[in-house]
């Protein structure tokens, strides 16, 4: 079960990663932006490891108080999950 969701972390972090770049590079351009919503919706999906790297490589949502309070709950959300399951399989 662990592989599956390896696997499926990583896809969704580089797709996280990707639309973070887009985004900034829209913002940059002072194009159509992709909703905020979608950016967390894919960090929901195990997508946040990407989208954290992608906040401080290319610098983009990091400084913006309430979407970090999002993202932080949402990976705060992750960790508790994983410490649930993780507990629950060593019985």
């Amino acid at each position: 079960m662990i592989v599956p969701l390896l696997i499926w972390t990583t896809i969704a972090s580089a797709v996280s990663f990707v639309l973070y770049a887009i985004d900034k590079r829209c913002a940059v351009r002072q194009r159509r932006r992709i909703p905020e919503s979608t950016l967390l919706t894919v960090d929901l999906l195990f997508g946040y490891p990407g989208g954290f790297f992608a906040q401080r490589f290319i610098r983009h949502k990091n400084r913006k108080r309430t979407y970090q309070i999002r993202f932080w709950l949402i990976v705060s959300a992750h960790v508790a999950a994983y410490a649930f399951f993780g507990i629950r399989a060593l019985r």
